[in-house]
């Protein structure tokens, strides 16, 4: 009798401690669990091969060229500190295939010295088996997303969809949840919401990038497959609308 209610007690805190980390939503729904990392130890070296951005690894991918800085896992966060000398942003990615995702985590911005660099962010980006796809960036002022588009057949550009402005402190976290359907995108800081549209976004996708400028850390990862909401054209109506299209 005790070994069934310890159990039942492990089963039903499961499904509590799931619903809990379910994300707040407005274009999706949260399906099958794709992805999970709370940084409690350096994640190990990827498999397969690293040569580009999404090219087959499968795992984590962290700074494979010596100027894109460091990553390190320390009590429960990821820490990205970029080589100040190059300004290159650290970089590291999480090799998986999939379309239509929902990513949450929470995003702190560290008060170092800019070293020479105009200003501190931090990314949340998606990347197809060519180069970037789409991305959230975070810094003081805010937060922009933008379609991204470094190889595909044209001149490397990112095009703004949308921007939030919305003070961040330094050395506080913010909560980031990246929606992904189709050909749409919704990105959310701290419960306020913006959306974009773009062909390149309905791109098959093999990776997450987190891209740290200057130093900035990220916990509580989780990437969901994404579902219709039914709701979505309803949520849509209440938001800010795009900036005209470039």
């Amino acid at each position: 009798m005790k070994c069934t209610l310890l159990l039942l007690s492990t089963a039903l805190f499961a499904i509590l401690a799931r619903a809990e980390d379910l994300p707040a939503t407005l274009m999706t729904k949260p399906g099958k669990l794709l992805a999970s990392e709370d940084f409690a130890q350096q994640p190990p070296p990827p498999e397969g091969s690293t040569a580009l951005f999404a090219s087959g690894f499968k795992g984590w991918r962290c700074n494979v060229v010596p100027r894109g800085g460091h990553w390190e896992a320390v009590d429960g966060t990821f820490k990205g500190a970029e080589n100040p000398e190059m300004h290159h942003p650290a970089t590291a990615s999480i090799g998986f295939d999939f379309k239509n995702v929902i990513i949450t985590c929470e995003v702190r911005l560290l008060d170092v010295p800019l070293e020479g660099r105009k200003t501190r962010f931090f990314g949340v980006r998606t990347c197809d088996t060519k180069d970037y796809v789409c991305s959230i960036f975070l810094n003081e002022a805010g937060m922009r997303i933008q379609k991204d588009d470094n190889d595909h057949g044209g001149p490397d550009v990112a095009v703004p969809l949308g921007a939030l402005a919305a003070p961040i402190k330094l050395g506080e976290w913010q909560k980031v949840t990246f929606e992904i359907l189709g050909d749409e995108m919704v990105g959310t800081l701290n419960g306020h919401s913006l959306t974009g549209q773009h062909p390149l976004i309905a791109e098959d996708k093999k990776s997450v990038m987190f891209v740290s400028g200057v130093e900035g850390s990220v916990r509580h990862l989780r990437v969901w497959e994404a579902l219709p909401n039914p709701d979505w054209a309803k949520n849509k109506a209440a938001l800010p609308p795009p900036p005209p299209a470039k």
